[in-house]
């Protein structure tokens, strides 16, 4: 019995590091496999390619699991574009990939961005860059404008988050009562808008400036705080910071 033990162990050991066709990992010294690397030194000396060969825990045929974690990373472009991925595009990355997998890792990085999100939440959203690192993981590569409602309390402590529109790729089209209706109802002390722009520039258009226009004047009438409104993009030849600031650009007030 104890030597169909050890047969069934070592058959589920080669199981999750090799496959036919790929390097089999068993062939690496024990402390270059990725489980036993983090188990010895911790989850921060993993390549992301080692984290990511953890939660695949199998290869594929052709392929081990490291090698398909390379490609599946390589082939959404980035680490951050592979964590805006849903379960069916991260299944569509690799030919055989399977539910199982997608499903794993569409949740662990939802995990990651949770985690990430609650962690803001304890802290002041004082800055443009406090807004920019909370949303960027759920924005940056949304593929139209979406706008974002955040409320704060008196403190500028992160109530409450709130989809209130969504737009083509270039516009988002809003009513000012979609955005004052929740700050009235939870009683928010001010309050910050914040959008994305799919093409990564985060330059403000017309539009932009017209829809800040409009809730600031009516902002001011209502005595609301109106802290902000932040344009999320990336970095570009023309714009070091990846987010724009009508705030911290000083255009809040030169919009009444």
């Amino acid at each position: 019995m104890s030597g169909l033990c050890c047969f069934i162990r070592k058959n589920r050991y080669d199981m999750e590091h090799q496959v036919a066709g790929g390097t089999p990992l068993k062939a690496l010294p024990i402390e270059r496999l990725p489980r036993e690397k983090l188990l010895a030194l911790g989850r921060s000396a993993l390549s992301d390619e080692e984290l990511l060969a953890i939660f695949l825990r199998t290869g594929l045929p052709g392929c081990n699991v490291l090698e398909l974690a390379a490609r599946i990373k390589q082939a959404a472009g980035s680490l951050a574009a592979l964590g805006a991925m849903d379960a069916d595009e991260l299944g569509a990355l690799h030919k055989g990939m399977g539910k199982a997998k997608a499903a794993t890792l569409a949740a662990v990085f939802e995990l990651g961005q949770r985690a990430a999100r609650e962690d803001m939440i304890r802290h002041q959203l004082a800055t443009a860059e406090s807004v920019y690192n909370l949303l960027v993981g759920e924005m940056r590569y949304e593929t139209q404008e979406v706008l974002l409602l955040l409320l704060l309390d008196s403190r500028g402590m992160l109530m409450r988050k709130e989809r209130i529109a969504a737009g083509t790729l270039t516009r988002v089209l809003v009513h000012p009562r979609n955005v004052f209706t929740p700050v009235l109802r939870y009683n928010a002390a001010r309050f910050i808008l914040v959008h994305n722009h799919p093409s990564g520039n985060a330059t403000p258009s017309k539009a932009d400036d017209e829809l800040t226009r409009t809730i600031n004047v009516a902002a001011e009438l209502m005595c609301m705080r109106f802290q902000d409104h932040v344009i999320i993009g990336a970095p570009t030849a023309e714009r070091r910071k990846p987010y724009f600031s009508y705030a911290e650009e000083g255009n809040l007030a030169s919009l009444r």
